[in-house]
């Protein structure tokens, strides 16, 4: 459960941040550490401005900006992505339900409103973060995945 909850968490989180942070000149990409510590409603508002600036941006400037995005939280150490996982779990769970479909919606809809090619990149991308589990992780997280 902690290799997929972390992975989960860590992958929410990294879209959460990527798709809803738009563009401007290639914005900036928000501290994972100092964005946990924001309430929901703050959250809420910087999402909207980097949805906003990303919106702006070319598709070169939002791949710029995931690949920035995903470096920065390469580079947590495995503590510190932990305990940014148990922040983002601890958030998810007290949302309501109608705020967590809310959520999927909003997410629905950026992956949809991607290009062909930006949708193809997001699959590479996560197919590279799963190549570089462990073979025990990667069983963990199979466990963890709903069945089709």
């Amino acid at each position: 459960m902690p290799t997929r909850s972390l992975l989960g968490t860590l992958g929410a989180l990294a879209l959460l941040l990527a798709w809803t942070c738009p563009a401007q000149a290639t914005p900036q990409v928000p501290d994972p550490q100092a964005w946990a510590q924001l309430t929901p409603q703050q959250q809420a508002q910087r999402r909207e401005a980097l949805q906003r600036e990303l919106d702006a941006a070319t598709p070169a400037e939002r791949q710029a900006f995931r690949a920035r995005l995903r470096q920065r939280l390469e580079t947590l150490s495995p503590a510190e992505r932990k305990a940014l996982v148990g922040q983002t779990r601890e958030r998810w769970q007290a949302l309501s339900p109608e705020e967590r479909q809310d959520l999927a919606e909003q997410r629905r809809a950026r992956i949809q409103a991607m290009t062909p090619q930006e949708r193809r990149q997001l699959l590479e991308q996560r197919r590279d973060m799963l190549s570089r589990l462990s073979p025990e992780e990667r069983a963990a997280l199979r466990e963890k995945l709903p069945t089709r």
